[in-house]
């Protein structure tokens, strides 16, 4: 070989050698960013499995099912508490919300169930939809609502007065419009309110219309209020449209806002997901949207009394009607058929209150009456 054809060899192979050291230092410094990726992401995991430590969770293990399955739905119950420090036993639920996701769509729909709805408990007896909870706790609240609704709810999360007033000032307060009952009904619940939750408030006055900036003790006050044209039924709107409005003010907060309001909210929730489903829902949370919600039974009646019942109940006119209706506002795609169950209890409270659904030919008459 010719002295310069041994030299252009030389010059090749070294081309070469450089070459192959550039594509393995390209490889180290790839896979040394997937390292840090993948470090970053384990990393987020374990601060979040970290923060979710603080939950109190409680498994569900013997929750009651009529056979209903809602295919491509995840069915959650949200419990309201009004337990003050140190309760655990006997904690009423008067904020009752069951709570419907589109898997596909992330559109969410509530649906609140009015505390004083006569329903069927464990063991047969009726009473009381908040009874449930104070007698057997998330367990028995939630196949309350399966036995009563042909729903086949699998998890809950409660929350109490002190933890929604957390979220609303971490999230700066929520603007709400008021009526001149509302004010006046909101600053005296206030008063109660900053006693159990220990939180400071600022009295509205003059106590007239308007709409106003509201602290944490103020928005769940304004909650709490029943003494209004509507009762609990207005009452039972006012907690969705908190809700709503926490949900929207979240969605623009801050990653260091969020994390402060799971700081101190955590705590004071209990729930039956596990942390690898909370991370799972977690990680859509920005993609749900509250597009509607609705008060339920949908037509009822509120007798003054119940024979052989004290205090006063709200009846569904028909359940296994109302619980159509509900179906069809949760489910419109759904075929549903109420089960036998659900029209064995629908038929054991027309009896028990003796309040029945109109018939075909009670609604003409209703209708010629009215002409």
């Amino acid at each position: 070989m010719k002295k310069e054809d041994r030299r252009r060899e030389a010059a090749k192979q070294k081309a070469l050698r450089k070459k192959k050291q550039r594509r393995r230092r390209r490889k180290r410094i790839i896979l040394l960013v997937l390292e840090i990726i993948i470090l970053c992401v384990l990393l987020v995991i374990a601060y979040a499995v970290f923060k979710l430590d603080k939950l109190n969770l409680t498994s569900l293990n013997n929750i009651d099912n009529n056979g209903w399955k809602q295919e491509g739905y995840t069915n959650i119950a949200l419990f309201g508490t009004d337990n003050r420090a140190g309760e655990t036993e006997g904690v009423r639920s008067d904020c009752i919300i069951v709570a419907s996701i589109n898997n596909e769509t992330k559109e969410v729909k509530l649906m609140s169930v009015y505390r004083d709805t006569m329903l069927s408990q464990s063991e047969g007896h009726y009473d009381k939809a908040n009874a449930a909870y104070a007698l057997g706790g998330p367990e028995a609240a939630v196949s309350m609502l399966n036995r009563n609704l042909d729903l086949d709810i699998t998890d809950y999360v409660s929350v109490n007065f002190l933890a929604v007033a957390d979220v609303v000032d971490l999230l700066g307060g929520i603007d709400l419009e008021l009526t001149d009952e509302e004010v006046v009904h909101m600053n005296n619940y206030c008063v109660e309110t900053s006693e159990i939750t220990e939180k400071d408030y600022a009295r509205i006055d003059p106590e007239v219309a308007g709409t106003y900036h509201l602290n944490g003790v103020q928005a769940v006050s304004y909650c709490r209020i029943r003494y209004t044209s509507g009762g609990d039924f207005t009452r039972t709107e006012r907690q969705r449209l908190v809700l709503e409005k926490i949900a929207e003010k979240a969605k623009k907060a801050k990653l260091s806002t969020l994390n402060n309001i799971i700081d101190a909210v955590l705590p004071e929730v209990s729930t039956s997901f596990s942390s690898s489903e909370i991370v799972k829902l977690a990680a859509g949370v920005f993609d749900y949207k509250i597009v509607d919600n609705k008060g339920f039974p949908f037509e009822l009646e509120t007798p003054e009394s119940v024979s052989g019942y004290t205090g006063s109940y709200v009846v569904a006119v028909g359940l296994e009607n109302n619980v159509r209706q509900a179906h069809e506002f949760f489910f419109p795609d759904e075929e549903y058929e109420p089960t036998e169950s659900l029209k064995h209890i629908s038929e054991e409270l027309c009896y028990i209150t003796g309040i029945y659904p109109n018939t075909d030919e009670e609604m003409q008459d209703d209708i010629e009456n009215t002409e």
